[in-house]
């Protein structure tokens, strides 16, 4: 039986996320006052039920008004946005990616290089230095 899909976050569920991620736990008022945009407290309200029913946050009563806390972490929501983009732009490979930051000049060979480094230096102060998994290219899955 195929894993079922997680349910990928819309715009403003990541900026809603963002403002939690930031906050920590937060009351419907708190996120409408950090949103970069005027949004109906309904609309916001209805949002952060729906992230909840969803799996990425949690609420507890107080008071009379929820308190929303993230289940999901910052890096686990990012990876897993990055991922969904890599399937289904790019076919499932990294490298094609890659490719096409470099030929779209949104990233250079100099940049790539100094990550590169970084990589190594992170790799070599991390005590689990795991190979990243093979992207498969086209063709390849």
């Amino acid at each position: 039986m195929p894993k079922p899909q997680k349910a990928a976050l819309t715009k403003l569920e990541l900026q809603i996320m963002q403002v939690l991620w930031k906050l920590g736990p937060s009351t419907v008022n708190a996120v409408q006052d950090a949103l970069h945009q005027d949004l109906a407290y309904t609309t916001v309200q209805t949002m952060l039920n729906i992230l909840e029913r969803k799996g990425k946050l949690k609420r507890k009563l107080l008071g009379r008004s929820y308190e929303y806390t993230p289940v999901v972490s910052e890096e686990h929501a990012s990876s897993h946005a990055l991922r969904d983009l890599i399937d289904r732009v790019f076919a499932g490979s990294s490298e094609d990616l890659v490719m096409s930051l470099l030929k779209t000049r949104q990233i250079d060979a100099k940049t790539i290089a100094r990550l590169t480094r970084r990589l190594e230096e992170e790799s070599a102060e991390s005590p689990k230095s795991a190979k990243p998994a093979k992207s498969p290219r086209k063709g390849e899955r």
